[in-house]
C-alpha cells in the first residue's frame, strides 16, 4: 500500500521479508481486532510485521507474530502482551478460499502489510508460495540491476 490519491496516508508496517521470501499471489483485505492501547502504539508506529503469518482454524483467521509496542502511557492499567494474538475479520467465502489453498497446494498466508483506510485498521494478506535460495538470488540480481540502471540513466542526464 503505497501513498496514493486513494489513500492519502502512507501504510503503518510493511512485511517487506515477505516479499523476499514468498513469491505472493492472492491478495486479500483483513480487519483487525484490537484493544484500545494497541490503536493507540499503532497511531504512534509501534507496528511490525516482520515473521507474522495467518492461522486459519475454527472457521476463523488469526493473526500471528504481529508486534505492536505498548505504550508506557498508554497500558498502564492493562498487562499488555505486544506478540498476542489477533483475530482477522474476512469473509466466510475468503476463509475458505485461504484454508483451501493452505491446506491442498502448500501455500502460506502472510500478512504484508497494515494500512488506515478511514479510521479503521486494516492488514492485508497474501497467499505465498516459499522461494527457493536460486529464486533469492535472482531477485536480489534483479533488484540491483535495476539500481545500476537508475545510477546510468541519472549519469547519462548530467
Amino acid at each position: 500500500m503505497a501513498k496514493t490519491k486513494d489513500n492519502p496516508r502512507p501504510p503503518i508496517a510493511v512485511n517487506r521479508r515477505a516479499r523476499f521470501d514468498y513469491e505472493l499471489g492472492q491478495r486479500f483485505e483483513a480487519g483487525l481486532v484490537l484493544a484500545g492501547w494497541e490503536l493507540k502504539s499503532i497511531r504512534a508506529n509501534q507496528a511490525q510485521l516482520a515473521d507474522s503469518y495467518v492461522l486459519v482454524r475454527d472457521g476463523e483467521a488469526w493473526l500471528l507474530g504481529a508486534h505492536i509496542a505498548p505504550l508506557p502511557s498508554a497500558s498502564t492499567h492493562v498487562d499488555a502482551d505486544p506478540l498476542r494474538t489477533r483475530k482477522l475479520l474476512l469473509h466466510a467465502n475468503e476463509i475458505s478460499r485461504i484454508f483451501i489453498a493452505v491446506q491442498t497446494k502448500g501455500q502460506t498466508c502472510v500478512a504484508t502489510s497494515l494500512y488506515w483506510k478511514g479510521q479503521r485498521v486494516k492488514c492485508e494478506i497474501a497467499l505465498g508460495k516459499g522461494k527457493r535460495s536460486e529464486d533469492k538470488r535472482a531477485s536480489i540480481r534483479e533488484r540491483e540491476w535495476k539500481r545500476e540502471q537508475a545510477r546510468l540513466v541519472k549519469q547519462a542526464a548530467q
